[in-house]
C-alpha cells in the first residue's frame, strides 16, 4: 500500500491510497475533499500555537509594575486572568477562538463556546457573562455565522451567564469563539501548579478527540467515534466543577491544545513530579487504531517536541504516547484532589455521568528522577 502524506493546515493527513493492481486502501477523490474542506480546514485547539514558541514570546514582554489585585496573571500559565475586586469577589477573565474542527456550524459553535467557558470553571468559577469573538468570509453564507453563533448562545445559556455583544471582522476563514467573564470567590481559586505531594489526579473527560477529529477529515473516523468526541466536546466542565467545589481540589487546569502531558507538565511546575497509570487514563477507543494508522496533528508532534523531554515511557504502546500528546478541544478538568477523598470524588463524578478516572499521583520533586513517569 502506498501512503500519501498532505499537510493541510496545521494537520498532517495520511492518505491510504488505492496500488495500482488493486488491493487494500481507500481511494480519495482530492476534489471532494477540497470542497469539504472550505469550512472544516482542521481547526479546534490543533490551530494554537506551540507552547514553547509562545512561552519565548510571553518572556520578552514588558511586565510594568505589578498590581496586587491581580490574583493570577500569564506569569504562572494558568488558564484565565483573575481579579480581585473586593475581600469576597474576583473577576475570572478569559478569551478562546479558533477555526472550525467539525462541518456542522451550529455544532462546531457549540464546541468553541464550551472550550472557551471551560477555563472559567478550570479556575474555581462561574460564568455570569459573554462576548462573542466572530472571524467570517464575507462571501460565506450568513446563515452558516448564524448557526455558528446559535450554537454558542446555547452553551452560554446553559452555563448560567449572558451573551452581552461581541466583535466581528471580515476574513479569508471562519474562527469563532468567546470572550467570557466569571466571579470566584478570592480564597477558592483553584490555580493550577498549587498541587501537593500525595494527592491523586482526577482526569473529568476521555482523551483523542483531536486524532478522532484528523481522522474524520480523511473518512476514516467511524460514525460512533466521532459522535462520542462531539459529545465531549460539547459538554460543559460546568458539572464537573460544581462537584469538584465540594472537596480538597489544591489545583485545577483543563486539557486542552498543549494536550495532557503538556497541561500536566504545567502543573508541576518544577516543583512536583508525577507517575500516570495509562491502564486508567479514559480514551476514545478508535483513538488508539488512528494513532496507529498515523492520522496525527502537527500540533500533537509540537506538544511531544516541547514535553516529551520531561516525560519517561515504560512499556507504553506509541498510540498511547500519542494520545497523552494530543491537543484537546474542550478537555476535561485534570484535578489534583487530597488522596483521602480522590475515591469519593471520582465516584460522584461517574455517577453524574462522566467518565471520570483517577489517572495518577503527584510525588515530592526530585530532581534525579524523570518529573513524569507514565506506566
Amino acid at each position: 500500500m502506498r501512503f500519501l502524506y498532505l499537510k493541510q493546515n496545521t494537520l498532517w493527513h495520511v492518505f491510504k491510497c488505492v496500488p495500482e493492481g488493486g488491493g487494500e486502501g481507500v481511494a480519495i477523490n482530492m476534489e471532494e475533499m477540497e470542497e469539504k474542506i472550505v469550512f472544516c480546514k482542521g481547526g479546534g485547539c490543533t490551530a494554537k500555537l506551540g507552547a514553547g514558541v509562545l512561552s519565548r514570546v510571553l518572556e520578552k514582554l514588558p511586565r510594568g509594575e505589578q498590581d496586587p489585585s491581580l490574583l493570577v496573571g500569564y506569569d504562572s500559565r494558568d488558564d484565565a486572568a483573575v481579579y480581585k475586586i473586593s475581600d469576597d469577589t474576583a473577576i475570572v477573565q478569559t478569551l478562546d477562538f479558533f477555526p472550525p474542527m467539525v462541518d456542522d456550524p451550529y455544532t462546531f459553535g457549540q464546541i468553541a463556546a464550551a472550550n472557551a467557558l471551560s477555563d472559567i470553571y478550570a479556575m474555581g468559577g462561574e460564568v455570569k457573562a459573554a462576548l462573542n469573538i466572530v472571524c467570517f468570509p464575507e462571501k460565506m453564507d450568513l446563515n452558516i455565522l448564524g448557526e455558528i453563533m446559535r450554537g454558542g448562545s446555547e452553551k452560554v445559556i446553559e452555563a448560567g451567564g449572558t451573551l452581552a455583544g461581541g466583535h466581528s471582522i471580515a476574513d479569508s476563514d471562519v474562527k469563532y469563539g468567546l470572550s467570557v467573564m466569571g466571579v470566584v470567590h478570592p480564597d477558592r481559586v483553584l490555580a493550577n501548579n498549587q498541587g501537593q505531594p500525595g494527592d491523586k489526579l482526577i482526569l473529568t473527560k476521555k482523551l483523542g478527540v483531536g486524532i478522532i477529529c484528523t481522522a474524520n477529515r480523511v473518512g476514516e473516523a467511524s460514525e460512533a467515534a466521532m459522535h462520542e468526541a462531539i459529545r465531549s466536546m460539547t459538554t460543559l466542565n460546568k458539572y464537573a466543577s460544581e462537584i469538584c467545589r465540594k472537596y480538597d481540589v489544591h489545583a485545577c487546569t483543563d486539557v486542552t491544545g498543549f494536550s495532557f502531558l503538556g497541561h500536566l507538565h504545567e502543573m508541576l511546575d518544577g516543583k512536583l513530579n508525577c507517575c500516570i497509570d495509562a491502564s486508567e487514563v479514559p480514551v476514545i477507543e478508535e483513538a488508539h487504531r488512528h494513532a496507529n494508522e498515523f492520522l496525527l496533528t502537527a500540533a500533537g508532534q509540537r506538544n511531544r517536541n516541547h514535553t516529551g523531554p520531561f516525560v519517561e515511557f515504560r512499556n507504553i504502546p506509541f498510540s498511547m504516547e500519542e494520545i497523552l500528546f494530543d491537543p484537546q478541544t474542550s478537555g476535561g478538568l485534570l484535578a489534583a484532589v487530597k488522596a483521602e477523598q480522590a475515591e469519593a470524588l471520582e465516584a460522584e463524578l461517574q455517577n453524574a455521568g462522566l467518565p471520570a478516572k483517577i489517572v495518577g499521583t503527584l510525588l515530592e520533586k526530585n530532581s534525579e528522577a524523570p518529573e513524569i513517569v507514565v506506566e
